[in-house]
């Protein structure tokens, strides 16, 4: 793939509150518009911070941040719950990845897409594929020459031979449906 795509940009979030605060902006919406809405929120002060998220209201989150109205309530129940003890971000390197998505989507708003980028790209975990993801999907779809995206079910099962490295796997297939697309290269909202 090198020769088509070029080098594999190895893409990293921030740790902790402003990785997650970062996968929720991506919720089910394009990598460029994710990227905008980001870089208005983190421009807000005290954003991407628990405390200083929870002390902004909609006008600040919606109407300046650029988040929707669910999402807006999906990033206080993040910040409550971190506030509040329920959402230990410290204990996460020690869970397995089964462990780490469980303890992340006990909390509202953290799907198991959100769950399993976040872990991805902010904790740099080696297997995990999220089957979920639509660009992963569209990239499989083009590679195989198949006449629709695969479904979650399926796309995991493909997965599943790519183990212990499926993280790598997901990177590439990302990499490829950026260059399938005309997008390739890092998006610049991107921490690293």
């Amino acid at each position: 793939m090198p020769e088509h795509c070029g080098p594999l940009p190895w893409r990293r979030r921030a740790p902790g509150f402003p990785g997650l605060l970062r996968a929720i902006c991506g919720q089910q919406i394009s990598n460029r518009a994710a990227g905008a809405i980001w870089a208005r929120l983190r421009a807000i002060p005290g954003a991407t911070t628990p405390e200083g998220l929870l002390t902004l209201d909609d006008a600040a989150l919606c109407g300046v941040g650029g988040l929707s109205r669910p999402k807006a309530a999906h990033v206080r129940s993040l910040a409550t719950a971190i506030l509040d003890g329920r959402l230990r971000l410290d204990d996460l390197p020690a869970m397995n990845d089964a462990e780490a998505i469980a303890h992340l989507t006990a909390i509202r708003g953290l799907g198991r897409w959100t769950a399993q980028v976040h872990l991805l790209f902010a904790e740099g975990r080696p297997d995990l594929f999220p089957e979920g993801d639509l660009a992963l999907a569209a990239s499989l779809q083009h590679l195989h020459g198949l006449p629709a995206r695969p479904a979650p079910r399926v796309l995991a099962a493909e997965a599943a031979a790519w183990a212990p490295w499926r993280s790598v796997a997901a990177r590439l297939l990302w990499h490829h449906w950026r260059h399938a697309t005309g997008r390739p290269g890092t998006d610049p909202e991107d921490d690293g």
